[in-house]
Order: C-alpha cells, then sequence, then structure tokens
C-alpha cells in the first residue's frame, strides 16, 4: 500500500477524463461488496434482516397490485355489460378486488416506509461504526505514517465517503433484489403478451446503463486526483477560523489572501465538477430518450392489440402498467448496478487506508536482563522518509540510571530524534538502542512507554479540564483525581490551578462555553505535571518544555525535577547553557554526530564546539 495510486496523474497533469474502468476494472471493484454487507450485519444483525424482509415484500406487491388492477377493470367491463344487456347490477367483486388493492396499496406504504426507518437507523449506526474504525486504525499508525503527506489524502478520502457508502451499497443490492424479484413477476405477465415485449423491456435501459457506469468511475477518477486540494481547502478553513491562528491572521491582515487561496481552490474544483456533471447529464438525457421510445413504441403496440380484440382492456391496462412500472425497475436496478459499482470504488478508499500497515511491531518483554544498565545508544543511524542526509549517524551514548543527561545542538542536529528513537516513535536505520540491557523492539510497546515521561517543545494544549490536561499523562488514571493533585505539586502547577475558581474542574481553551486560556508558562507546568502522572517512569525526557519561561525560571524547573528524579534518568534539551551545566553528562551534536560528550567543566577545558557556543551565549548577558 506504499506506492502511489496508479489513478493519480503526474504533476501538472489533470485526471484521464477519457479512460474508461474496462470490463475487468468494473467487475474487479465489486470485491468491496460482500465486505461492505457484512460490515452492515455486524452493525446490527437484526435490522439487516427486517430491511431484507421489507426488500423482499416490496419486491412481490407491485406486480400483485398491477394484477388485481386488471382484475378491477376486466370486472367493471364485465358487470357494465351485463347490466347493459338487462341483468341487474352486480358490483360484489370488483369492490371486493378495489378493497383487496387498496390493502396491498397499504402494506406497499408500509413496507416502503419501514424501509425508510430501517435505513436511516442504520446510516446512523453505520456511519458512526465506520468512523470509530477510521479513528481505531489512526490511533494505531506509525508516526512516520503521519508525517507522510500521503497518509493524509488516504485518511482524507476515507473519511469524506466511506462512512455513508457501506450502507448505500446495501441499499442498492436490496434495491437490486427488490427490482429482481418485481422484474421477474413482470416477466411472468408480458410473456403472456409477447416474448418480444420483455426484450424491448431489457434491452432500453442498457444504453443509459453503460453511460452512468463510465461516469461514476470518471467522478471517482477526479475525487482521488484532487485530494491534496481538498485537503488544503480544508487546512485554509482551519487557519481562519481557530483560535490559535487567529492573532497573526489579523495583525498580519493575512485574512484577505487566505480566502483567495480558498475561493481559488473552489473555483477550480467546482469547474471540474461542472464540466463533469454537464457531460453525465447530457449523455444522460440523450441515451433516456431511447428508453422513452421504447416505452411509447410499446404503448402503441399494446393499444393496437386492444383496438383489435387481441387483449382485454383490463389486460391493456396491466400490460401499460407493467411495461411502464418494469422499465422503471430495469432501469433501477442497472442503475443500482452502477451505483454499487461507484460505492464500491470510493469503499477502496476505505479499505485501502484500513489495510495500512500500523505502528513498529513491538515485542513482549515488559523487563531487561540488566536492570540497571539504563539505556545504551550503540551506533545508532537513522534517515527519515525521503531525506538526502541522515538524521543521526553514528550516535554512541549510554544514559545510566541517576544521571541527568542534557543534549546540545543547533536546530536540526538531531537532539529531538534520538528522543523520538528512545521512545520507539521511530526505529534506527542502523545500531541499537537497549533498555536494561534489552532491545527496544522486543520490549512490549506500552512496558517501554510507562517507562518514559516526556515533555515535548509542542505538547499537545487539550481543549478540556486542567485535571484532564494533567491526566492525559496516563491513560489509566485519567480521572483519579488525587493524582491530578500529586502530579500538580510536582509539575509546579498546583498554585496556579489552586488560585481559579473551579481549580482542577476549570475548562481550558476557548473552543468551548467558560473556557480559561493559560500563559505559555502556566501552560508548559501542565505538561510538566502531565510527566509526573507517571508514576512507574524512570526516565523523563524534556526536550525544551520550558522555552516559553525565562532562563530563571527554567533553571528552577530543572533543578526541582533534578530532586524529584534524584533516581531516574533525566534527559534535558535546551538551548540555555545556564540549565544545560547543572546536567552531570552533556552530549554535544552537529549534523546528527556526536563531536564532544562530558560534563560542563571537562567540555569548556576541551576548547572544542561546546565552549564556542557557551562563550557565544554568555557574551550575550554581558
Amino acid at each position: 500500500m506504499g506506492t502511489h495510486d496508479k489513478t493519480q496523474p503526474g504533476p501538472g497533469r489533470g485526471p484521464d477524463r477519457g479512460a474508461g474502468p474496462g470490463l475487468t476494472g468494473f467487475f474487479g471493484v465489486f470485491r468491496f461488496s460482500r465486505r461492505a454487507i457484512g460490515l452492515v450485519w455486524h452493525t446490527s444483525p437484526r435490522l439487516t434482516v427486517v430491511l431484507a424482509a421489507l426488500t423482499l415484500t416490496s419486491g412481490l406487491l407491485p406486480a400483485a397490485i398491477a394484477y388485481v388492477g386488471k382484475l378491477i377493470v376486466d370486472a367493471v367491463v364485465l358487470a357494465s355489460a351485463a347490466h347493459e344487456a338487462g341483468g341487474p347490477l352486480q358490483y360484489d367483486e370488483a369492490l371486493r378486488w378495489v378493497a383487496f388493492e387498496g390493502g396491498l396499496v397499504i402494506a406497499m406504504a408500509a413496507a416502503q416506509r419501514g424501509i425508510s426507518v430501517c435505513q436511516s437507523l442504520l446510516r446512523a449506526m453505520l456511519g458512526h461504526r465506520v468512523n470509530v474504525m477510521i479513528l481505531e486504525k489512526a490511533r494505531r499508525m506509525s508516526l512516520a505514517q503521519f508525517e507522510d503527506a500521503e497518509f493524509y489524502d488516504r485518511l482524507t478520502r476515507a473519511r469524506r465517503e466511506a462512512s455513508s457508502r457501506p450502507l448505500s451499497l446495501v441499499n442498492r443490492t436490496f434495491g437490486l433484489v427488490q427490482n429482481g424479484i418485481s422484474l421477474v413477476s413482470y416477466g411472468v405477465l408480458l410473456l403472456e403478451f409477447s416474448p418480444w415485449a420483455l426484450l424491448i423491456l431489457v434491452v432500453a435501459g442498457v444504453p443509459a446503463f453503460v453511460a452512468e457506469a463510465k461516469f461514476s468511475g470518471d467522478a471517482f477518477r477526479l475525487f482521488r486526483w484532487r485530494s491534496p486540494d481538498t485537503r488544503r481547502q480544508m487546512y485554509l478553513e482551519t487557519v481562519l477560523a481557530r483560535e490559535d491562528y487567529a492573532k497573526e491572521v489579523k495583525l498580519m491582515g493575512l485574512g484577505p489572501r487566505l480566502l483567495t487561496q480558498y475561493r481559488e481552490i473552489f473555483v477550480k474544483l467546482f469547474s471540474e465538477d461542472r464540466a463533469l456533471t454537464l457531460r453525465r447529464g447530457g449523455w444522460g438525457l440523450g441515451l433516456g430518450l431511447v428508453s422513452t421510445a421504447a416505452f411509447y413504441g410499446a404503448y402503441g403496440w399494446i393499444a393496437f392489440a386492444t383496438i383489435a380484440g387481441q387483449i382485454t382492456l383490463g389486460a391493456m391496462t396491466m400490460y401499460l402498467l407493467v411495461f411502464k412500472q418494469g422499465q422503471s425497475a430495469v432501469t433501477s436496478s442497472l442503475s443500482s448496478v452502477g451505483g454499487m459499482y461507484e460505492d464500491n470504488l470510493y469503499l477502496s478508499n476505505l479499505y485501502e487506508f484500513l489495510e495500512q500497515p500500523t505502528e513498529l511491531p513491538g515485542g513482549t518483554q515488559t523487563r531487561g536482563p540488566k536492570p540497571l544498565d539504563g539505556v545504551r545508544f550503540e551506533g545508532v543511524c537513522f534517515s527519515y522518509p525521503g531525506a538526502e542526509a541522515p538524521a543521526l549517524d553514528d550516535v554512541t551514548v549510554h544514559l545510566r540510571p541517576g544521571q541527568a543527561l542534557a543534549l546540545v545542538g543547533d536546530n536540526g542536529s538531531g537532539k529531538t530524534t534520538m528522543i523520538k528513537l528512545l521512545t520507539r516513535l521511530y526505529s534506527p536505520s542502523s545500531g541499537q538502542i537497549t533498555l536494561d540491557g534489552l532491545e527496544l523492539s522486543q520490549w512490549e510497546p506500552a512496558a517501554l512507554r510507562r517507562r518514559v515521561g516526556v515533555i515535548f517543545q509542542d505538547f499537545a494544549r487539550y481543549q478540556m479540564l486542567v485535571g484532564e490536561n494533567i491526566g492525559a499523562g496516563d491513560a489509566e488514571a485519567w480521572d483519579d483525581e488525587t493524582r491530578w493533585v500529586e502530579a500538580a505539586k510536582a509539575g509546579m502547577a498546583a498554585p496556579f490551578i489552586d488560585a481559579m475558581p473551579d481549580g482542577y474542574q476549570t475548562q481550558l481553551g476557548r473552543w468551548f462555553a467558560g473556557g480559561r486560556e493559560l500563559s505559555g508558562g502556566q501552560w508548559q507546568k501542565i505538561a510538566l505535571s502531565r510527566a509526573f502522572m507517571r508514576r512507574g517512569a524512570d526516565i523523563l525526557v524534556l526536550d525544551e518544555p520550558t522555552a516559553s519561561m525565562d532562563a530563571e525560571a527554567e533553571a528552577q524547573v530543572f533543578s526541582h525535577v533534578r530532586r524529584l528524579a534524584a533516581d531516574k534518568i533525566t534527559v534535558l534539551i535546551s538551548h540555555r547553557f545556564s540549565t544545560v551545566r547543572m546536567a552531570d553528562h552533556i552530549v554535544v551534536l552537529d549534523q546528527g554526530r556526536v563531536v564532544e560528550q562530558g560534563s560542563h567543566d571537562e567540555l569548556l577545558a576541551a576548547g572544542g564546539r561546546y565552549a564556542t557556543l557557551f562563550e557565544l551565549q554568555a557574551a550575550g548577558y554581558r
């Protein structure tokens, strides 16, 4: 699934509008029908059975109503002729058939209403089920996939259409069965008139079906081709309508330009939709005239046969109704097949997304053979997908329990990449990383991540309660208020939380009513508290989490963390050397390589890269 989709054009090209699906491609996409029906069945077996039964009933009733209509007309004609011949007025038989037809019509209306109710309920349940499947899959995707533009194209395609397509496919399948049953019953009636009438009925609907299938394929290929444009339009909506972008958009005057881009994308997408819609409508009208001509040809034939005395007036009424409804059933059946083809095309987006590989496979071990060995990077190399230069190159570092390690280097030198490898968001391209003497890939993922508490510079700011923001650090204790308080004290957030009127029940962010926004430094203390929710974590990583604080506040936080985590491995990434110098061991990275390591005093004495950076920063304070 990692290759690019073959239906997508190359750069600068439009979709291949002239390419047809071909018979192999046409019937090949129906492989998703069984899975879609199974999906609907597992969503609600009871509703699916009821829907099937009502569909069967709706398929049988139209022919029965048409036949009873014939009996009514014939009964009326016979009774009228008998009365004109001097006999008594006999209307009992005609009225009985009228009452019977009324009952059939009521049953038909009830069945149709029942189908509508079942479809409505299934639509809601199935939409929820499919969205949960998509979100559950996304939850298990690797970080590398989230950093891939093609992944977002697949996710966008899956979410936009796939939640409604399974039910649509099942409805059309049932509709095809219903129309098939009706056609069989209509065919039995028409055969009494002429086999040629049945042949005309079936053949007349084929041209419109071929055109519909062709344009369904075109619409799908257009949908896939323009996924990046659609996603960009959604992103512009977010930028224009989210509070975290609002300040810059207003102050920089970006609104008009962004809105112009939004409009330009719409014009481009609409022009493509309009061209396809006009072509689809034109061909549909032209080929639809074939069906109309066939119907009125049959109409004249039946009228002639009635005048010639070959059939009764009631039979004429029945055949006209049967042919008209039969033509509608043929058109609906072929339309259902075309719609099923289209639904299968869109379902391919859903299953293409669901069949992607998930995050890196993990092991089963929950402890290592050397409990006091700490973390070792041994000759570790790593390159991001598509990158020309490695992010890490032959990195060897040992992190010992009770040790505070600082990572120093320019932006892009590989500091955060080391943390991503340590938490196994990525795996090394070569070399190995061990924890307690056991390679990370052999650790059970949940057990490994319980050992690590991480605060990234771009930590999440959840639009939730204060307590829930802290509780997010340990999913198993998410709503444990006692743990919230303990973690907030450890993270130095308790004083300002206690000063809030609603304390830990305060809503944060502006998305929901009563929400309160925090300062950057307060948010960072919330994030630090989140890290302390993990009681079993013996590796604490601070990836520039205090960047919004001044140098003094950052030093206080790090000193506080050192006291609380004296027996743990503490990893600090910071650009402030006043804080870095407090670490026991310092590793200096440059373009992914370890160029120096040692204590602050050792590195200053060596007069290398660290000493140069330290002096440059110190000069700024003089």
